[in-house]
């Protein structure tokens, strides 16, 4: 990973866990059991990460970028007809979404010093193709009028975004965002438990 990606990386975790310190203290859970001084700390620390988390909505966690490559044919009058092939790149991003996280989908074991996340499910998002970069090769009596063209290039990038999204579900792809998903949620509730001083205090998240 190089340094620019670490530091961007580093800086929203950063800022999260100086926004739990400067967060007004009414925001925090104030009907915690007072069962130990401890205990209520860490409870506070939890509530105020989940309002924390909840505040940023959508999580960015993963991107892939495929290509799709497909084609197109039109006939007319039975005699005249067109082809068109279509190579272009596309961007998907994968989402959390935090604004469905609560208290409910967290507990914490004093006993096991073990925090346990149960995180939102993975979204894929919008599909941004990148036409900029695509490739249309033509061919045909058709493909001489630019209506038949655009004709052909709007029903091409339809089935490309069919072949994108099949991509993007793919099992390899889906597993990487749910992992980068698991260690960017641990990573973001171990920050300001280690800041209040509970280091000992181990986070797992799963789905």
């Amino acid at each position: 990973m190089s340094g620019e990606r670490v530091a961007l990386v580093a800086l929203p975790i950063a800022a999260f866990g100086l926004g739990y310190w400067v967060a007004p203290k009414e925001q925090l859970d104030e009907n915690v059991e007072q069962t130990g001084f401890l205990q209520t700390d860490t409870n506070k620390v939890l509530s105020a990460t989940v309002e924390s988390l909840r505040n940023e909505n959508k999580m960015l966690v993963f991107a892939f970028k495929g290509t799709a490559r497909v084609k197109d044919t039109r006939t007319k009058a039975w005699i005249f007809k067109g082809r068109q092939e279509l190579i272009v790149p596309a961007v998907v991003n994968y989402y959390v979404d935090l604004g469905k996280l609560s208290l409910a989908h967290v507990t914490y074991d004093e006993k096991a010093k073990l925090v346990r996340v149960k995180v939102p499910p993975v979204i894929i998002g919008d599909i941004a193709f990148q036409p900029e970069q695509a490739t249309t090769i033509n061919g045909g009596l058709l493909t001489y009028s630019q209506s038949q063209v655009d004709e052909l290039l709007k029903r091409n990038y339809t089935k490309a975004r069919r072949a994108v999204t099949a991509q993007a579900q793919g099992k390899a792809f889906v597993e990487a965002a749910r992992s980068r998903a698991i260690d960017n949620v641990e990573t973001y509730f171990e920050v300001p438990l280690r800041i209040a001083g509970r280091p000992d205090v181990e986070v797992a998240a799963t789905f």
